[in-house]
């Protein structure tokens, strides 16, 4: 496989992942009626933009996540004030459709004047000092603010995020993640439906030298028992007491070409476990229905365990810096199961759509988890938490996890270039 091919491939996971998180968020947000200014993919400068309906739709230089901007989540960077003076644009309704606030004299068939009054989030109205005299205009709830040759929206409150009910917001938030989830179990289940069921437990590889081939072990040889426990399809099974058994002498009975052979195996010692120096796989056939619903189930269960595992270990500080992993070492590893074929890598891509659910949920400020922290807090309360106060929480949270990144990125870096 070409190091392009395995590039794209790699490439084509993260826009999967990220995509499938922030439409979460779109969609719901979207059905909730909050106006989506911006879907993007990726951070930092716009590679490529265009503009569908309210949303504009970019996709961003850095490949390390998305975002979906909500109007009234941050404050409205185009405002107009009192005495300002602006010209408007009306449709056949006499209904402002658009406010241009610079380059009025390039502007034509408007109205110029002053403002006296203006309310684009509840009323919706303009009163403007025409030539000396006051006129009042309704401004269509989509009207376009135009300046520096942008146009924005304007944002009705009953289009802004906070004017939603808790409810309805914290579905926005959580469906992100939740999208992430879904895609999983949708992924593992085509990995189960792919590879089928193992119908035995059958040696790969045999290592020369190692525990395995002293006990003569070769490869072919399908697994029935070990000390007259029956092994059939079972490879955790084979693996644990492996495992569990070093210096200890197990009684194998193999079936080497359709002979059942009796062996004694001691498997040794090895980073705190026994080992043989063998490579498990195994004949398999099409699973069944009901096999298919349980591999995916077991799947999805066994590495969300392991995630929130590691997770673990991660607040209580019980890791190294070198355990952790930044868009680096994850675009290497993906690289690595991209070459093994495309079962591995749609199995990895399942596994890192859950992590980056779980990840998400966590409440740590900038992500989903805290968001929907804060909304909960604000159940609580029966009102909101201060909006300046709790933007300000999550810019220090983004900061620091872009200062974690960093590191984590340079040290991926370094363990590249040391091989």
């Amino acid at each position: 496989m070409s190091a392009i091919e395995v590039g794209l491939k790699v490439i084509l996971l993260f826009f999967v992942l990220v995509t499938i998180h922030e439409w979460g968020h779109f969609y719901f947000a979207k059905r909730a009626g909050i106006l989506v200014r911006e879907f993007a993919i990726g951070f930092g400068p716009k590679i490529f933009s265009y503009k569908k309906g309210e949303t504009r739709y970019t996709l961003r230089i850095l490949p390390i996540g998305g975002f979906v901007r909500m109007a009234g989540e941050d404050p409205e960077i185009v405002q107009v004030n009192s005495g300002q003076t602006i010209a408007i644009k009306l449709n056949k309704q006499n209904e402002v459709t658009f406010l241009y606030l610079d380059q009025l004299d390039r502007r034509s068939s408007i109205i110029m004047g002053v403002v006296e009054h203006i309310d684009i989030e509840k009323a919706l109205r303009l009163t403007l000092d025409v030539d000396g005299e006051k006129v009042t205009y309704p401004i269509h709830p989509q009207a376009m603010m135009v300046t520096k040759g942008t146009e924005t929206q304007i944002a009705p409150y009953d289009r802004q995020f906070g004017s939603k009910s808790v409810g309805k917001r914290a579905i926005a938030i959580v469906m992100g993640p939740v999208m992430n989830f879904i895609l999983a179990i949708v992924l593992f289940l085509i990995v189960v439906i792919m590879s089928g069921v193992f119908t035995n437990v059958k040696l790969d590889t045999v290592q020369a030298g190692r525990a395995g081939e002293k006990a003569g072990l070769q490869k072919g040889d399908i697994i029935m028992s070990i000390d007259k426990q029956p092994i059939g399809d079972d490879r955790e099974k084979l693996v644990s007491s492996i495992q569990s058994s070093a210096g200890k002498t197990m009684t194998w009975v193999i079936d080497r070409a359709g002979t059942p052979i009796t062996l004694q195996v001691t498997p040794e010692m090895e980073a705190g476990a026994g080992k043989l120096g063998v490579v498990i796989s195994g004949d398999r056939r099409s699973a069944t229905f009901s096999e298919v619903i349980a591999g995916t189930y077991d799947q999805v269960v066994g590495t969300t365990i392991g995630i929130i595992t590691g997770l673990q270990k991660l607040v209580l500080l019980q890791f190294k810096l070198d355990d952790l992993g930044g868009p680096v070492r994850t675009a290497q590893v993906s690289a690595e199961f991209a070459k093994m074929g495309i079962t591995y890598l749609i199995s990895w891509t399942a596994t890192l759509s859950i992590y980056l659910g779980i990840f998400n949920l966590l409440p740590i400020p900038a992500l989903d988890g805290s968001r929907l922290l804060f909304m909960g807090l604000e159940a609580l309360r029966g009102k909101p938490i201060d909006p300046n106060r709790e933007s300000m929480v999550h810019f220090v949270g983004f900061a620091l996890l872009m200062l974690l990144m960093i590191a984590v990125t340079y040290n991926d870096i370094l363990r590249l270039i040391k091989g």
